[in-house]
């Protein structure tokens, strides 16, 4: 007979294939990997795939399904959110995650402005000067889209929450007491900026900040070295795959 612990891993990790869709290998629509669906460039997030529900790869959603698991386990409190969500496949999984451990009393928040990336504002932000994203249609997801995605799951319920609008307009006065996990995938200077400025003091010690486009990304990883030499972190950064990083949290910075 097969025990709980193994129908729930068998579970959660249906969920990530369908999210990465590593199932039906759809091809990718990006301008870049030639159309075809590559197991090593999906591994990693390296495509913009045409059907999946996220484009963050196997590597960096089972860093995220471990980090999780790890604050449910650990007992760390807080909410769960991720800043930039695409068609929403990390935040349906951490959903998933919470289904299945029978975790009620968390919520997961999903901000974006669900109209793609913003232009660049070279002026207060130059470090985003020529950044392309915001042409780029196909990072365009709508909330009804996104919202019909967790409904496919059966995972759109009152534990899911959507911060819809710019940053810099839904996150100052987000109604979030804490969070544990803290997952910025807002690839721009600005974005990322933003994201630290206003929700890192709400992260928990001993919870997770992630990191999308840390290795990838200059504006991304510029705003998070910056962040971190301005308030004195100095908790490790983790490599995931070359891309994505994170950090534990281990106490209130200044």
């Amino acid at each position: 007979m097969v025990g709980d612990t193994e129908l729930r891993a068998l579970y959660i990790g249906l969920i990530q294939k369908c999210l990465t869709n590593t199932i039906y290998e759809d091809p990718p629509k990006d301008p870049w990997t030639g159309g075809q669906y590559d197991p090593k460039i999906r591994d990693r997030g390296l495509d913009w795939p045409s059907k999946a529900h996220t484009m963050i790869g196997t590597q960096r959603m089972t860093n995220l399904r471990k980090l999780t698991e790890h604050v449910i386990a650990n007992n760390v409190p807080g909410d769960l959110i991720e800043t930039g969500i695409w068609r929403g496949g990390a935040c349906i999984l951490m959903r998933a995650i919470l289904k299945a451990y029978g975790v009620i009393d968390r919520i997961v928040w999903c901000a974006d402005s669900f109209e793609g990336l913003p232009k660049p504002d070279s002026h207060l932000f130059p470090q985003d000067a020529g950044d392309v994203h915001h042409t780029y249609d196909s990072l365009a997801v709508s909330l009804e889209e996104v919202k019909a995605n967790f409904t496919r799951y059966d995972l759109l319920d009152d534990q899911v929450r959507f911060l819809k609008g710019w940053f810099k307009d839904t996150l100052p006065t987000a109604p979030i007491k804490s969070l544990s996990i803290l997952r910025l995938d807002g690839d721009m200077y600005e974005s990322t900026a933003e994201a630290f400025l206003y929700l890192y003091d709400k992260l928990t010690p001993g919870g997770f900040v992630i990191v999308d486009d840390y290795g990838a990304l200059g504006g991304c990883r510029s705003a998070t070295n910056d962040f971190r030499r301005q308030r004195n972190i100095t908790d490790p950064i983790q490599n995931i795959d070359g891309i994505g990083v994170f950090w534990q949290k281990s106490q209130a910075s200044f």
